[in-house]
């Protein structure tokens, strides 16, 4: 009889045991700082410091022709989240169409990536090569590329895709993914470019960051809102004072949260991945002009 105990509390354990080996190793993953995981502090070739979107804030400036990239698996070590929000403040040189973010397979297969321009772009591919070029997601009639500041957020849950842009376009379009779809984390992650092509990022960048779950997209336009009134708080002497301040009626909308999100979490401190920094000499003969 006591050995028949042990065995039947052995099998209440099997189902716990499963449950847990079936967690994904990006279950419950910081964020990642694109940025500061491709070394943008440090400025590499082609990338200087600019000013931000409020006083305060520091932006970088891309003006040449160079890619940065890092290994995938540096950036995403415990594999890429299936449903995440991808943040960004960025400022196109007017009339622009290039990648903003490019995550490669080891096979070199296009898996993720973020087309500014018109239209605006979401590409996405899975292990079983789903959705089909067919049933990529377009946002048409959004264009970025008109030479100002744009916040966007990317929000991927499930078999959908929802952009916002600036806090007051929300836009949501079908993402026939797989049920369990997979992104290879053995390849590479490239910043502003895409491999042979000469389409490359021109402008400014403040933020670039991934985060695990779908509500930090939806959180992101007040705390930024917030964010950015203190830091014009912060220098009254050198604002005008009717720009201090803002109306009722400017404040952007309040975004509805989906239920049952996994909270915002901080952005990890990546530690120093390794960087890599391709010219592309005799490519581009045109020069960036200024961004007003």
């Amino acid at each position: 009889m006591e050995r028949c105990s042990r065995c039947h509390r052995l099998l209440l354990l099997v189902p716990l045991v499963l449950g847990l080996s079936a967690v994904p190793a990006w279950a419950g993953a910081p964020s990642v700082d694109v940025l500061r995981a491709l070394r943008f502090p440090s400025l590499p070739d082609g990338v200087r410091r600019a000013r931000g979107i409020c006083p305060a804030d520091v932006a970088y400036r891309v003006s040449r022709p160079a890619q940065l990239s890092a290994p995938t698996r540096q950036l995403f070590p415990g594999g890429f989240p299936k449903d995440f929000s991808l943040l960004t403040a960025v400022r196109t040189r007017p009339g622009l169409q290039a990648p903003l973010l490019t995550l490669y397979s080891a096979q070199g297969v296009q898996q993720l990536g973020l087309e500014l321009g018109r239209p605006f772009r979401f590409l996405y591919e899975d292990q079983t090569g789903r959705p089909r070029p067919p049933a990529q997601p377009v946002f048409r009639g959004l264009s970025l590329a008109d030479g100002k500041w744009h916040r966007v957020a990317v929000a991927v849950k499930g078999q959908s895709v929802t952009l916002i842009v600036d806090c007051k376009k929300r836009v949501t379009r079908p993402l026939p993914r797989s049920a369990r779809p997979l992104l290879d984390t053995h390849g590479v992650i490239i910043f502003g470019a895409r491999i042979l092509d000469e389409e490359v990022f021109e402008g400014d960048i403040q933020e670039l960051v991934i985060v695990p779950g779908v509500q930090a997209a939806y959180e992101s336009c007040e705390q930024k809102e917030l964010e950015c009134e203190g830091a014009w708080r912060e220098r009254p002497q050198k604002q005008h004072s009717h720009r201090a301040q803002r109306s009722p009626k400017q404040q952007p909308p309040r975004l509805h949260r989906p239920q049952n999100q996994e909270p915002q979490r901080q952005v990890r401190e990546l530690g120093e991945p390794q960087t890599t920094v391709y010219p592309r000499e005799g490519r581009y003969p045109y020069t960036s002009p200024p961004l007003h």
